[in-house]
């Protein structure tokens, strides 16, 4: 557009200064933008994101908005490379909606940028120089006091990255059979409502089923019904990728939107077979499917739910040859796994709260904290290990399902026991699993009698190896009493009358409980000899030779 064209575009979109948009010449933007404290572009962005957000309009006059153009020439920064910098500078400043619209005059070439300033994050003053900002009507002043403590005593209101709505993008940007997949599960949901809602159009259906805003396209409509070639609009990668790792065998899959349909399609890409359990209450084998169907579901649309898309990354699933792994990125945002276990808990937030409730309506999830305890349940009833959460880290969760029973007589006589509640079959699980357990957890099943053993060789107790029929393995785990090992010490001395440290340990090594690392069987056969010696039975003598003392033969 020509200079003048400029001039009444910027003068009837941003028609006068106030608090939320300023009026700069800045005609050296090198010499404008951070060297000059307090009318300087950053001590600006910081005032304004102090406010409410707003505008800044550069390489104009004050007043009437005249075209006058700013400097690039000699300055550093593209109006996307500046973006960078502009965060850099001024600390809290938020990224997300901070963005800088170029334009370059037709006629005279002249260069206007206008800066658009998201508001500062909840509790969080934005910094320019070391210092805070504020706009005090058209003026820029320090932080004032009172504006300072409305600032810290905002309310937290998490952000939602699914909330929001993608300019540019329309219906046709989303798939048809998902929208038709979208309404049967909307019916199935909401049976009452089935009639009705199949005689909607679609925007209404969108609309009600909360998928869009008002007709508006959101990040949730593109995510779950989108099409593969509209995936540009979220400025997200949006991809589930499955990896096989099989022995020598390698594959690998990427899977877009329509969230919706293609969670399906990777479920079918994992390679789910007939196993043969063999239950103690039975005389048949139990012939089940290595993998449960539903609960590889709920694990992908738990990704696709849980996943803080902010942090641009995708979810990763791989099938190995006796588990599957599915890891997202983001924490678990409410309570630990253990505590949805019973399905006695309900969550109260999530983290993209637009995105969950859309998953429901289309009965994609249900909202009752039920997932992980149908996922334990399924696993449970087909006498298989339990899942964990073991790899997830502070920034993402990682669940495994194994499709692979570890010791059969133990799965399914504990899968069996209906006197066990199922939180405690998975504990009991993990500790078969010489998998590690909370304090709270060990508490818990010591007073039910179902471990011994101190932190962190905890093994099953009599009773749970009695219920498993698994006392030989119990023993193997447990040990002997050390009177035991002590007696073998004095008849191995008395057959062959001395004995050297790699003899004994010959002799021990392969008889201590099998929890001991090689080091702590050492270490405990150095506590036998120590016992034996000061009760005056052994001594050793010359050659580091162990021998009985005279009143001991």
């Amino acid at each position: 557009m020509t200079e003048q064209e400029l001039q009444h575009f910027l003068l009837k979109k941003y028609p006068k200064e106030d608090i939320n948009c300023e009026w700069k010449e800045m005609k050296n933007l090198k010499n404008s933008f951070s060297s000059d404290e307090g009318s300087d572009v950053i001590s600006y962005l910081s005032g304004i994101s102090n406010m409410e957000g707003g505008n800044l309009v550069i390489g104009v006059k004050d007043a009437t908005l005249e075209i006058v153009g700013t400097d690039l020439s000699k300055f550093n920064y593209t109006s996307t490379s500046v973006v960078y910098k502009m965060v850099e500078l001024c600390p809290n400043l938020p990224s997300e909606g901070l963005t800088v619209e170029e334009y370059v005059t037709d006629d005279t070439q002249k260069v206007v940028w206008v800066i658009v300033i998201p508001k500062h994050l909840p509790r969080r003053p934005v910094f320019a120089h070391r210092k805070k900002w504020q706009r005090i009507k058209d003026v820029l002043v320090e932080l004032r006091g009172e504006r300072e403590d409305v600032i810290l005593k905002e309310e937290m209101v998490p952000y939602d990255w699914s909330a929001e709505i993608v300019e540019g993008a329309t219906l046709s940007d989303l798939d048809d059979e998902a929208i038709q997949k979208a309404l049967s599960g909307y019916c199935e949901r909401y049976p009452d409502k089935a009639e009705q809602a199949r005689q909607w159009s679609t925007t209404k259906f969108l609309d009600k089923a909360r998928v869009t805003k008002q007709g508006k396209i959101t990040r949730t409509a593109l995510l779950l019904l989108g099409k593969a070639e509209s995936v540009h609009f979220l400025n997200h990668p949006a991809e589930m990728v499955w990896r096989l790792q099989t022995g020598e065998e390698r594959a690998a899959k990427i899977f877009y939107p329509p969230f919706l349909l293609t969670a399906v399609d990777l479920r079918s890409a994992i390679r789910n077979y007939q196993i043969k359990i063999y239950p103690s209450n039975s005389s048949l084998p139990s012939e089940v499917m290595k993998y449960d169907q539903r609960s590889i579901l709920e694990a992908l649309h738990n990704c696709i739910l849980h996943q803080d898309y902010i942090r641009g990354e995708r979810i990763i699933v791989t099938e190995n040859a006796d588990s599957i792994i599915f890891k997202n990125v983001g924490s678990f945002y409410e309570g630990r796994y253990f505590d949805y276990i019973e399905g006695d808990r309900t969550p109260t937030k999530y983290r993209n709260p637009f995105l969950q409730t859309a998953m429901v309506n289309l009965k994609m999830i249900d909202s009752q904290g039920f997932g992980i305890h149908d996922m334990f349940e399924g696993q449970r009833v087909r006498y298989l290990p339990m899942p964990d959460y073991d790899k997830s880290t502070k920034t993402h969760v990682v669940l495994e399902i194994p499709g692979q029973v570890i010791n059969v007589e133990y799965s399914t006589a504990l899968m069996e026991n209906s006197n066990l509640e199922l939180t405690t079959v998975a504990l009991l699980d993990r500790v078969q699993r010489n998998k590690p357990i909370s304090k709270e957890a060990r508490i818990k099943l010591r007073e039910l009698n179902l471990i011994e053993g101190r932190h962190p060789h905890i093994i099953i107790s009599s009773r749970v190896a009695q219920i498993t029929h698994n006392e030989v393995e119990y023993t193997t785990l447990k040990g002997f009493d050390d009177g035991y090992y002590k007696d073998l010490i004095i008849k191995f001395l008395k057959d062959h009358k001395q004995l050297n440290r790699k003899q004994i340990n010959n002799l021990l090594m392969g008889k201590l409980p099998e929890i001991f690392n090689e080091n702590q069987k050492k270490n405990h056969i150095d506590y036998l000899l120590r016992c034996l010696r000061k009760s005056g039975r052994i001594y050793v003598g010359k050659n580091k030779l162990w021998r009985l003392v005279k009143d001991a033969q």
